[in-house]
């Protein structure tokens, strides 16, 4: 086999394989928290990251209920 077969060959089994070694996805997971988490103190640091009071949480919980309650009924039909 010629080399230049060779080499295309290799290519085209590397551009069809699902393991990419490009991404956050396919970072090791303790490199991705560590990751998110210096852009979580990243934001904070910089005043425009926002901590969820109480009431707020409670508010976004009843939403998000009512919102798959919604999408459950209208599935439903």
């Amino acid at each position: 086999m010629a080399q230049s077969q060779k080499t295309q060959n290799t290519t085209k089994t590397a551009q069809t394989s699902n393991t990419s070694k490009r991404g956050f996805a396919s970072m090791d997971p303790e490199l991705q928290r560590r990751i998110a988490s210096e852009g979580g103190r990243a934001s904070h640091q910089s005043g425009r990251g926002h901590r969820f009071t109480s009431e707020e949480a409670r508010a976004a919980g009843r939403k998000g209920g009512q919102a798959s309650r919604n999408t459950s009924n209208a599935q439903a039909r």
